[in-house]
């Protein structure tokens, strides 16, 4: 288990920089809370010091993830509630079952499993079909799916709406980046920004869903992709993992993938 080291601001602050981005004032978490706004203020400001169980209602309130709650108590002098275990820990082995079944009966979609910074974890045999063509270095451990996706040595060559694909994923690391103050996930941002291919805004059209739209040998492959989280995680590393399952977007896309895996 992983236990990270204290930040080096106090809890009240770091308390303050996760209410004021969701725009609650100290009156209106404090009613959530069911603290007096009094008690409220003199934790942010350091005049009280908060206990444990305050701290965890208060992020429980912010919707604070659950590797910045600890780093929370750890800035309150206080030991981490949550645990960190591998993946491959044993703890985690009705975990890894569990997401073994879905990757294998997704088939012959594809669909892999990542965590919060978009590294890959696991896969499908099917994923190969998203990868063909791109460049083993992108491919050696830890690959990340977004540079994989958005390198020119790539997927990105074979993205027919790249300007659209590539403004989609970008906003969606900028949006986590945002809700978790991580600082990894700016760095992911900026790296990822970097590489060519345009940004644009998905257009208005009959499609119900922005399709990752691939060219292949047996021609063109349309998909759409479901996440999906552990609802009810209590370890920091079952609640970063997503599931991300990719469906064909339209009929041909399906025979497509039925002759190919």
């Amino acid at each position: 288990m992983t236990i990270a080291s204290a930040p080096a601001r106090p809890v009240g602050q770091l308390l303050r920089d996760w209410r004021e981005p969701r725009r609650l004032s100290q009156l209106e978490l404090s009613i959530q809370a069911e603290i007096s706004t009094r008690h409220l203020s003199f934790v942010e400001t350091g005049r009280s010091r908060p206990t444990p169980e305050m701290i965890l209602k208060l992020t429980e309130h912010l919707d604070v993830p659950l590797r910045e709650r600890n780093q929370l108590l750890l800035a309150g002098g206080y030991a981490p509630a949550y645990p960190q275990h591998g993946l491959d820990a044993p703890e985690l082995a009705s975990v890894r079952e569990a997401l073994r079944l879905v990757l294998t009966g997704h088939e012959p979609r594809p669909a892999l499993v990542i965590n919060r910074w978009w590294e890959l974890l696991d896969a499908n045999a099917a994923v190969a079909v998203l990868t063909a063509g791109c460049a083993p270095e992108l491919l050696a451990p830890p690959v990340n799916v977004l540079r994989l996706s958005l390198h020119p040595d790539g997927m990105a060559p074979r993205i027919r709406n790249l300007a659209q694909w590539r403004g989609h994923l970008l906003e969606q690391v900028r949006r986590r980046a945002e809700q978790t103050g991580d600082e990894r996930l700016v760095q992911l941002h900026d790296e990822l920004a970097g590489y060519p291919g345009g940004r644009e805004a998905a257009p208005r059209s009959a499609n119900v869903v922005l399709p990752l739209r691939l060219e292949h040998e047996t021609g063109e492959l349309s998909f759409f992709s479901i996440a999906a989280t552990v609802e009810t995680a209590a370890d920091v590393t079952v609640e970063e993992l997503v599931i991300e399952s990719f469906y064909p977007a339209d009929a041909g896309t399906a025979q497509r993938l039925r002759a190919l895996v």
